[in-house]
């Protein structure tokens, strides 16, 4: 019987660390993804797989051993998985030659489980005689989907062993998050400065066919003689155990015969990830020259892309999927002379390099770790038939790329990826939306070096601020004002204001002279903002005056609120009929800013006028924007319509900053009305960061600390410009008033999910 307020356990038998191989190294990955994507979900045991040749001293995370080539062992081990009611499933990392003659013992452990059963096939090789489809359909009678990492894996499966489509889920070889750090600063790092970098990584074995690379070498050094080839990792210890290191002494023979020995440098170690990332990072080109053509899918390949390298592989299935489209070169089996053609062409032209880097990179973004996490925890979810529910982890609060976009000046504006654009200079809109972040930082955990950060924006909307009493919103990168200033600047101006507003709110905590410059300087721009007649400008200019009178009440700006409150009632009144409870005729974007702003004039004033249209209005707009435990913003696509639904057609467009306006709201909404439906959506809203949306992809990236800057139809736009990045960053500063996590206890809450399935809500951070 299972225990009461125990989590679903999912078992993992699969080869483990420290044992040294491809399978191991992937599980660990994906089981420390698993655990740190998801919180109160399920919990993970591991059973290792080991021989009687090949015993390891496993961590505590190992709570079960399977000796592969002991009968008995698999007869204990299915007695002990029926025997454990907490296994809700299990899931086997599948490799042939990790049950090498046991294949009947591996069959009768698959029968003998009396629990749902998830297989994943790192290999599926093509053209099977009688007996290996036969013991595939075996396979396939005792388990309840199928894992493959490539989609010509899965046609396989289908056409050559005759397995159910619907059974099989196509889940690529995860990648690492990595920070793209600089190539000449690694380089330094590593004493290989000067030189153009050639590399392989991966468990040495003949089947990697590096002599391959090495006669290339002899064509590529004589046109690039600064070429130094990476030849990186140890041997495989089934090759060690086998045949010593008789392979490796082939390659360094070989390379001294063609008198290369400047040109090669073997390091011999099982590197720790972010050593090894590191060493990719400072690749030029990447070479895989596997000969196995029964190779499925590559770990080494996968992350060499992940880390922007530019890759010249042989046809192997995953390279020919993924280097397609500008994303690689494909040379033929154990062929030197293109491979070296090929090197030098690619060293030749840096831009086509940045060309195909820039595209795997964005061709591979899907297979992050933590979407691959994602893509299992559905199918856990599935295969449990809703028993286990999912609950995603929110992440610590990261300033790194926050910080890492701002200059002495101000926030730059835009980056590529994760780099900065300094050529994209700055603007008005950016830096309010930073002001007010670092403000909530501030609030919460009182970090001297935030006065720093704040001044910096405080400074660059002074410096915005004209003499006639309006901003400006676009600077360049040499400080000058561009000519972008010549229209639309309202919506600019209110969220200046808005930032000011802030800033005058928290005024108790600043130093005295940099709050009594915040509220002149908030009070010489509202001078002339009653001429303003943009709804969000006003919304944003009726924000800033409401928290600017928590600290500093002033009679004649609550005059300013009511006369813009006012107007926006008045906009309300004109449009609002029995199915549309709106401003204006139409949903854009940005529109949570008008029913909080009315909500914020309604505490300002104890209007009750403000403070109905406000609801009405705020949980109208929930109505069309939640739908199944999920957020999707109106998007740039097409907006809404009165009468008109169809933008749940359109697909993409959503953009981080109205996810973020949508949770600040929440907040304010949930703290006046105390209705715990509020506080829901502000989970629901804060998971579209985390991957609860159409692409079930992450759209905040925690190994940067920035935000991709939209959710397109396909696709996750992958730069992480200020807008997006300060957006998420207020929002997850504003899910933290509520789910606070101290150094010893987390802070759970716990709520009826929803008035029909009675669930629980568990957010941890």
């Amino acid at each position: 019987m299972k225990k009461k307020n125990i989590l679903p356990e999912i078992l993992i038998i699969t080869s483990y660390p420290p044992r040294e191989c491809g399978i191991a190294t992937y599980s660990q990955d994906l089981i420390f993804a698993l655990n740190n994507k998801f919180t109160k979900s399920f919990d993970i045991k591991i059973c290792a797989l080991e021989s009687e040749f090949e015993k390891h001293k496993y961590a505590n995370d190992v709570h079960y051993v399977l000796k592969t080539d002991n009968q008995k062992s698999y007869i204990e081990l299915a007695e002990n998985i029926n025997k454990n009611s907490n296994i809700s499933m299990v899931l086997i990392q599948h490799e042939f030659g990790l049950y090498r003659t046991n294949e009947e013992d591996f069959i009768k452990l698959l029968q003998t489980i009396n629990k749902p059963i998830i297989v994943v096939f790192h290999t599926v090789l093509p053209n099977p005689n009688l007996t290996m489809q036969k013991m595939v359909q075996e396979i396939d009678n005792c388990t309840n989907a199928f894992i493959v990492m490539t989609n010509a894996s899965s046609k396989l499966l289908v056409e050559d062993y005759k397995i159910d489509q619907d059974k099989i889920s196509v889940i690529p070889h995860g990648t690492h998050l990595v920070k793209h750090s600089n190539k000449d600063v690694l380089k330094e790092k590593y004493k290989v400065e000067g030189r153009k970098i050639v590399s392989t990584f991966g468990l040495l074995s003949s089947g990697k066919c590096i002599e391959t690379s090495i006669n290339a070498l002899r064509t590529i050094v004589k046109k690039h003689p600064e070429v130094l080839f990476l030849v990186i990792g140890k041997t495989h210890p089934n090759v060690v155990k086998n045949d010593g290191e008789k392979y490796r002494e082939n390659l360094e023979a070989r390379i001294n015969a063609l008198q290369l020995n400047k040109y090669v440098k073997f390091i011999n170690q099982y590197l720790p990830l972010h050593e090894l990332l590191e060493y990719l990072q400072l690749t030029d080109i990447y070479l895989f020259t596997s000969k196995d053509r029964n190779q499925t899918v590559s770990g080494t390949f996968s992350y060499a892309i992940s880390c922007g390298c530019p890759i010249i592989s042989t046809p192997i299935p995953h390279a020919i999927e993924v280097l397609n489209g500008g994303t690689g070169i494909i040379i033929d089996f154990e062929n030197a002379q293109q491979l070296g053609e090929q090197v030098n062409n690619l060293l030749d032209d840096e831009q086509l390099r940045k060309n195909i880097s820039a595209n795997g990179i964005h061709k591979l973004a899907p297979t992050a770790w933590e979407n691959s996490a994602i893509s299992h925890a559905i199918l856990f979810e599935q295969i449990s038939n809703q028993e286990l529910e999912l609950h995603y982890k929110i992440p610590e609060i990261n300033l790194n790329h926050f910080k890492n976009l701002t200059t002495n000046f101000a926030m730059i504006q835009f980056s590529i990826i994760n780099q900065p654009d300094i050529c994209s200079g700055y603007t008005l809109d950016d830096n309010a939306r930073a002001l007010v972040a670092i403000c909530q930082h501030y609030e919460l955990k009182n970090e001297d070096i935030d006065l720093k950060y704040i001044n910096k924006y405080f400074s660059f909307i002074k410096y915005c601020l004209q003499p006639e009493g309006y901003f400006l919103n676009y600077v360049d990168e040499n400080k000058k004002f561009t000519k972008q200033n010549s229209e639309n600047l309202a919506d600019s101006n209110g969220r200046a204001i808005w930032a000011l507003g802030y800033l005058v709110s928290i005024s108790d905590l600043l130093p005295v002279e940099l709050a009594e410059n915040a509220k002149k300087t908030l009070q010489l721009s509202l001078g002339n903002v009653c001429k303003i007649h943009s709804p969000r400008a006003m919304a944003f200019i009726i924000k800033g005056i409401y928290y600017s009178n928590t600290k500093n009440h002033s009679e004649d700006n609550v005059n300013i609120l009511k006369h813009l409150a006012d107007k926006l009632v008045q906009m309300y009144k004109h449009e609002n009929d029995e199915n549309w409870h709106w401003f204006e005729s139409y949903l854009t974007y940005g529109n949570s800013i008008l029913p909080e702003a009315m909500l914020c004039a309604f505490l300002a004033t104890n209007n009750l006028v403000y403070k109905e249209i406000s609801k009405t209005s705020f949980d109208f707009l929930l109505s069309k924007i939640f739908k199944n435990n999920v957020i999707k913003v109106v998007s740039n696509k097409g907006w809404l319509q009165n009468n008109n639904e169809s933008f749940h057609e359109q697909i993409g467009g959503e953009q981080p900053i109205d996810v973020s306006y949508s949770i600040i709201a929440l907040s304010k909404f949930y703290d006046v009305f105390q209705e715990e439906e509020y506080l829901q959506k502000m989970e629901i809203a804060i998971n579209w960061f985390l991957g609860k949306n159409h692409l079930q992809q992450i759209i905040y990236n925690p190994c940067t600390g920035g935000c991709y800057d939209g959710l397109e139809d396909t696709y996750i736009n992958l730069n992480q410009g200020a807008e997006s990045t300060v957006s998420y960053l207020m929002a997850r500063l504003t899910m933290e008033k509520y789910f606070i996590k101290n150094e010893k206890t987390t802070k759970l809450l716990k709520m009826n999910h929803s008035k029909k399935s009675n669930k629980n809500i568990i957010i941890e951070i």
